[in-house]
């Protein structure tokens, strides 16, 4: 089938180089010809494991192709529209590139074609693009709905085999289109639900924003550990063998960041106030989220007894998460601000997300010449005050704490991640400061 993409970002990127993977024709459009540009020549614009091989094998065959024009979408049987839905300051979505792709697109359709929206977008959101598109083309379209269900590190995986396909439609020969699109993905007994387009809009925010409050709910649970002497480590174990809670997202740490969850959470947030609804969950993850990713600070704080100023600390990562390079909203940006508020300094290393927290950094004046980048984990420490672990990365795992000891002018650990085993950290020498874990300092 012929498909068209529009937008090259985390989205559509990975759905156009996995559409063509698995045999489809796809054009993946985008109005920044620096990023066509350097998709042409092979290059990968984001880090995600197993996007760069795939997006060679596509190209090399001929059924991947980059392009900053929309005539592709004349001959494509299925439209992706997979343009950023950014937040604005009052929480609710930012639909403007959105409505902006639709028109662009609309002038471009063919007979029958059908229209997808795999942008995360408000309930009612398809309503209003199709009489937008309606009033911008003669031809009769079909409009879906398609959320994806990508996670960052794991995406190509996530797309090739999905947990389910949810497919929003009103008209039956829409949905024998997606049938057709997905099928093969579907032969390995991958379920594909269809529902009406608003369904399939809120379920994408539903599942978005319960995963977030997961993650604030273990965070809570840790801290309150911190105060009566528990053990999170212990206690994720008790409560996640239970198979009606489940053991994925309850990880503690310092908080959820990225390009999904914040947003969604705010869009669900207003979408429910404008409908004079209170979420009154979904808003207390955003809170508890707020707080947690400086909650390592305080622990810093307290251990220096309140004085930072002078201090240099040592960031083992930056990224929101493993397994990628992207920054947005990783609490290792509050993490660095509220140090160098402090006085303090930072050194970081990060695999691959350094550069982007560089950019990123940029944004904030205060730390300018507060921030070190290094190429590897161990110059990184030099005679630092403590090792502050911020992203979960495998080469984090295993370090070896006699040179980490060696390096650090201060032996101390403050594991925002939870990485370590408590003892072997203690029996080394160090201080050490997790999330909810039981710790007996030396």
């Amino acid at each position: 089938m012929k498909v068209t993409v529009i937008g090259t970002g985390y989205v559509g990127l990975v759905s156009g180089t996995c559409f063509a993977e698995i045999g489809h024709q796809v054009t993946c459009v985008d109005i920044d010809p620096a990023k066509i540009k350097m998709l042409e020549e092979g290059l990968c614009p984001i880090y995600e494991p197993g996007l760069t091989d795939i997006l060679h094998r596509g190209t090399k065959s001929g059924r991947l192709k980059f392009s900053t024009s929309y005539e592709s979408v004349g001959q494509a049987k299925a439209i992706f529209l997979a343009v950023g839905t950014p937040s604005l300051p009052d929480g609710q979505a930012n639909l403007e590139y959105l409505n902006s792709a639709a028109v662009s697109v609309a002038k471009e359709l063919s007979q029958g074609a059908v229209v997808v929206i795999k942008s995360t977008v408000p309930v009612g959101t398809s309503t209003k693009l199709r009489q937008l598109i309606a009033e911008n083309t003669k031809e009769e379209f079909y409009l879906v709905n398609n959320p994806e269900f990508l996670k960052e590190g794991t995406a190509v995986e996530d797309f090739m085999r999905p947990d389910r396909v949810i497919i929003g439609y009103k008209e039956k020969a829409a949905a024998d289109v997606m049938d057709e699109l997905y099928s093969s993905l579907l032969r390995q007994g991958n379920p594909l639900y269809k529902m009406s387009n608003l369904s399939a809009e809120m379920s994408k925010y539903a599942a978005n924003c319960f995963l977030a409050t997961k993650i604030s709910f273990i965070n809570e649970v840790a801290k309150l550990c911190d105060s009566v002497g528990a053990d999170i480590e212990e206690v994720r174990n008790g409560i996640s063998s239970d198979k009606r809670i489940g053991g994925h997202f309850l990880y503690p740490g310092p908080g959820y960041g990225g390009s999904c969850f914040p947003k969604d959470v705010q869009a669900l947030v207003f979408t429910a106030k404008e409908n004079e609804q209170d979420f009154k969950i979904v808003r207390a993850t955003e809170e508890v989220n707020n707080e947690q990713k400086t909650y390592m600070f305080q622990k810093m704080l307290k251990h220096f007894d309140g004085d930072l100023k002078g201090k240099k600390f040592a960031f083992w990562g930056v990224a929101f998460k493993a397994n990628t390079d992207d920054v947005r909203e990783a609490p290792a940006i509050y993490m660095a601000r509220a140090l160098v508020e402090a006085g303090a300094t930072v050194n970081y290393f990060d695999p691959v997300a350094a550069e982007n927290y560089s950019k990123t950094m940029k944004s904030f004046p205060e730390t300018d010449g507060k921030l070190n980048s290094f190429p590897n984990k161990y110059d990184c420490l030099d005679n630092c005050d403590g090792l502050v672990t911020m992203t979960e990365w495998r080469e984090f795992r295993n370090p070896d704490l006699k040179l980490v000891k060696e390096k650090l002018g201060k032996a101390v650990i403050f594991d925002a991640r939870n990485l370590y085993d408590t003892q072997k950290v203690l029996c080394s020498g160090f201080d050490y400061y997790a999330i909810g874990k039981h710790v007996e300092q030396n």
